[in-house]
């Protein structure tokens, strides 16, 4: 299991790392927000553990953060706020668990353990493979072999929605209201600027993947091979 400790008391921070590690868990040890929130984006983690108070950005905001970049990952808030209030507003803005200090050190590691088991179900659900290519949805990355290509959320999210839905044709509107939701303001004009900075983006693979453009209609995508679970 691999653990992101976002913890500015270093004192608790040690502790939590020194006994993490003694259970055989590899943790990063930040010390404020901001390092979180760059830790998380940029290296996968079973579970993240945000204090609520820290310099930087507050716990509450780097999930939040986060959640709208599409991390699908494990969020531990720990706090001493132990309001009702609180709680709510933890597991609303993304958090998957909530632990109030002081705890007992064998409740955390069972929490985080099956946060990580519940974490792991979901990535296997975000990773798709067409023939030789592997579509990762928590790294928003398209892989064949030793060439990836790194996609921004938006990207990764319309190819995702044309891949699970291969060689169907998906009607414009479709693509607008599940991709960017149906009070958007996006326009089938700026649909379009997307999919050609998709084409180019994945031209290392159009001999397996190819967005063809139906006339009057939408997009569909062409394989080469079946889609399968890796």
């Amino acid at each position: 299991m691999r653990v992101l400790l976002a913890e500015d008391d270093k004192k608790l921070g040690k502790l939590i790392k020194h006994m993490l590690e003694k259970s055989g868990i590899q943790v990063d040890w930040v010390l404020n927000g901001d390092m979180a929130l760059e830790y998380a984006l940029y290296d996968p983690y079973d579970v993240i553990i945000l204090d609520w108070m820290m310099p930087g950005q507050s716990g509450i905001a780097v999930c939040d953060q986060l959640r709208k970049h599409g991390y699908q990952g494990a969020v531990l808030m720990l706090t001493a706020k132990d309001a009702l209030d609180d709680r709510v507003l933890g597991l609303d803005t993304g958090a998957d668990d909530y632990f109030v200090k002081p705890f007992e050190f064998a409740e955390l590691l069972a929490r985080l353990r099956a946060l990580a088991r519940r974490s792991r179900a979901r990535l296997m659900e975000d990773i798709l493979q067409v023939g030789s290519l592997v579509f990762n949805g928590l790294t928003h990355c398209v892989r064949r072999g030793d060439t990836e290509v790194q996609l921004t959320s938006r990207e990764f999210q319309l190819l995702d929605l044309l891949v699970r839905n291969q060689e169907r044709v998906l009607p414009r509107e479709v693509i607008l209201e599940r991709v960017w939701g149906l009070e958007t303001d996006v326009s089938s004009n700026n649909l379009d600027a997307y999919v050609r900075l998709l084409r180019r983006k994945l031209s290392p693979f159009e001999d397996t993947v190819v967005i063809q453009t139906i006339r009057g209609i939408g997009y569909k995508l062409e394989v080469q091979d079946v889609c399968q679970n890796p």
